[in-house]
Parts: structure tokens; sequence; C-alpha cells
């Protein structure tokens, strides 16, 4: 399971910061553009805003565990990238159809020229090679084809490194509107960086940074359910309640997944010697989890987000919405409350569609028996419908003065969501997390 929220808020230094990078290129170019036509200023502004828009989205895939949590968790960061990324790939278009469009005010020959320059012109050429690479890698973000698939996305995503390139050599080789060593300290800088960044993820991260773990037992809950218990061949992991991290398996038996990164919430206790992860079949890589031999090397990365911030504490009135395979993070702060027993005011509320696909429910139950001041209760859409108001008011009578986290399939989520506007509750107080990636 991964996260990211559709409550999304951007901390606001980070939203401003952000902004302040992606103007300060124009600020620095805007005495050139001033002195040019309307529309070839425009161009050349689409392009230096499109650029930098790129490198930051570049910038901000680097993926440090324990660095997302100051920019709001790495769910928020990765919604920043993909806002920063869509507005690079617009700006970008724009960009020579601006151009060529300003062109046409000189003569038919010259928009030509701006649009098929000569192929001795390396500099344009690289801008429109880079151009072309960012429309076939970011095409499965945007859905044109259908829904993507999660790793021939990632294969894809390999384009952006050529794009980079070729982007920051188009951009250093003009250099028309941020000249001198400003714009070349700036350019090169923004993209030496994005580069190394690029390098990092793609080839050194598979080296630098995971932890290696061994599979202890594959403990299957529910029909296309396990879970997986890992004990670290060396150095462990460290992560809170809510965490996730990216797991790769290299069991040699099981083919689909080997060697491939996936994202999955840890489902154990921060102070378990091992870590747990309960895994879904939502696909061949997840599915084949279940067929992981004992002994099997995996490897996690990270861990990374901030599902639950660090005022949430044991004391402060909580509500948990959970459901199918979102109930994770919530099992994982409930076996640290059945560790620690501290007094508590947590409500869970446990969606499922039938007991037997309640897996975690018993469990759940036996650590509210032993946990003063924390409740579940389990919700059957087959006995009760779907979930209202009414019977979370009967769970919660306080719930209008509680912080909301929601975790679970999309459409549950946005109906909780739904039903916490009616009750009154802030937005600022209502955290969530769904199924999606890209």
């Amino acid at each position: 399971m991964v996260t990211i929220e559709p409550v999304m808020r951007i901390p606001r230094p980070v939203a401003i910061a952000a902004v302040l990078l992606a103007l300060l290129p124009l600020m620095l170019a805007a005495p050139a553009l001033a002195g040019s036509g309307w529309l070839y200023g425009l161009g050349r502004a689409t392009g230096i805003a499109g650029m930098t828009c790129f490198l930051l989205a570049a910038i901000l895939s680097v993926r440090i565990p324990g660095v997302d949590p100051w920019l709001g968790g790495l769910t928020t960061v990765w919604r920043l990238h993909h806002l920063l990324g869509a507005a690079a790939f617009l700006l970008l278009m724009a960009h020579p159809l601006l151009l060529a469009l300003s062109a046409a005010a000189l003569s038919p020959r010259a928009v030509g020229m701006m649009l098929w320059p000569p192929l001795d012109d390396y500099a344009v050429w690289a801008g429109w090679v880079a151009l072309a690479a960012m429309m076939v890698f970011l095409a499965p973000s945007f859905g044109f084809f259908g829904p993507p698939r999660y790793q021939r996305w990632k294969r894809l995503h390999l384009l952006s490194g050529l794009a980079l390139v070729l982007g920051v050599a188009h951009t250093l080789t003009l250099g028309r509107a941020i000249t001198g060593a400003g714009g070349a300290l700036l350019w090169g800088g923004l993209g030496v960086l994005a580069v190394a960044v690029f390098v990092y993820r793609a080839v050194l991260s598979n080296w630098i940074g995971p932890y290696r773990y061994r599979v202890a037992n594959v403990s299957p809950l529910a029909r296309g359910v396990v879970e997986l218990t890992l004990s670290p061949e060396s150095t462990p992991l460290h992560h809170r309640a809510g965490q996730f991290a990216y797991l790769r398996h290299f069991d040699p038996e099981v083919r689909p997944g080997f060697n491939e990164e996936h994202p999955y919430t840890l489902s154990s206790s921060p102070r378990e010697d091992n870590v747990r992860i309960g895994i879904k079949a939502l696909g061949d890589s997840s599915a084949a989890a279940a067929r992981l031999h004992p002994g099997a090397l995996v490897t996690l990365d990270g861990p990374y987000g901030r599902f639950f911030p660090p005022e949430a504490g044991d004391k402060a009135p909580q509500l948990w919405v959970g459901g199918g395979i979102g109930i994770t993070p919530f099992v994982s702060r409930a076996r640290d409350l059945g560790i620690r027993k501290p007094d508590c005011d947590v409500v869970l509320v446990y969606c499922a569609n039938r007991p037997e696909r309640g897996y975690y429910g018993q469990e759940l139950q036996d650590i509210a028996a032993s946990v003063p001041g924390f409740d579940v209760h389990i919700h059957y859409f087959n006995e009760r419908e779907l979930l209202d108001l009414d019977y979370l008011r009967e769970v919660c009578r306080d719930l209008e003065r509680r912080t909301v986290f929601v975790c679970g399939p999309a459409p549950m989520t946005g109906h909780v969501i739904r039903l916490m506007d009616r009750a009154g509750v802030p937005r600022h107080r209502i955290h969530t997390e769904v199924f999606d990636l890209l």
C-alpha cells in the first residue's frame, strides 16, 4: 500500500519556497524579456518557467528517508513533484509554439526555421529531443493510454535523465534570457543537482541505503491477503506508526516482482524487533508476496510518510476509519498501543465487506480490551450497508472535536470525508491516505 492524500495540504513554507524558486529565473530574465516583443517574450518566459519547474520536479524525486517529514511527508512531496511536472510539460509545450507564432509576423519561412531548424543547430535540436522524451515519459502519468502499469511507468521515467541533460544543454547553450555568469550558475547549478538526483535514484540508491531483511514468515490473513514477517540481517529499519517503505524481493523461485521496488505500509509496531507488512494482491507483484519462501532476501528502503503527525499523541482525541488493506497504518499504531498500554482517547472504525474480510478484527479487539481509552468497532457493509453519520455518531458521540484519520480505497475515503464535512469537522483536522502513487 502507498499513499497520496486527496485532502492534500502542502505546508505553506514549502509551497512558498517552491513558488519563489520557480519564479526566480523569470525575475532574473525580466530585463531582457521586457525589451522584446510581447509574443516572443512570452515564448521565452514559458521556456524559462517550464525548465525551472522541470528541474525542481526532478530535484524533489530524491527520496531520502528522514527528510520528507519536514516537507509534509513523502506523499506531499510527490504531490508537489506531480504539480511541477505537469506545469513543466504544459509550459514547455507552449514554448516553441509561442516562438513560432511570434515569427509569423516576419514570414512563413521564419516560422519553418523556428519549428524545423537546420540540422547543425544542435542547441535547438537538443530542446526538441528533450521535449519529445518528456512527452513519452509523462504520457502514462496523465493516463493518455489508459491506467499505467507501475513498472512500465518507472522504466519510461528513465527517459527523464535524457530530457534533463538535453534540456540543460539547450538552456545553457542558448542563454538568451539570463546571460553571463548568473545564467550559467543558475542553470548549471540546478541542472547538476537534478542530474545528480536522477543518478542517485536510478542507480546508486539500489546499493546505498536499503536495509537487508530475510523473510521469517508468510501468514495468510484472507483470500489474497498475507502478512510478511521480516527479520533484519544487520542494522534494522526504525519507523513510526503509519509509515511505509519500498520493498524488493530476491527470491529466485518467485519471478513476479523479483528485484522490483514496491511501496507498502508497515503494519508492525515500531517497538518490534521484526518488521511486518500487510499486503493485498492488487497485481502480479503483490500477489507474489504469498509465494515468498522463508529465508528469502528482501530489502527495505525507508521509512517514509507522516500519516500520524507528532501532535497526534496518545491522549489527543482521535477517530480512525480504515478499510481493506488501508487498515495497516492503524494496525501498526494499535500494536504499539498494545505494547505500551498508555491512557488514550482513540476510536477505531474498521470497515469490511463481511467478517472474513475483517482479517485484523480479532487482534484489534483484543488490543482494545487491554488499552484504556482505545475502542474498536467493526462495520460490515453486507450487514449495515454504507457507513453513515448516524453510525459514526453512535460509536463516537463527540466526533466533531476529534482529529480524523482515514485510510482505505479511494471511494471509501471520499465518502468518509463527505461525512466529516457534514458533521462539521474542519478540513485541517482530517488526515487521509489512499492507494495511489502515480
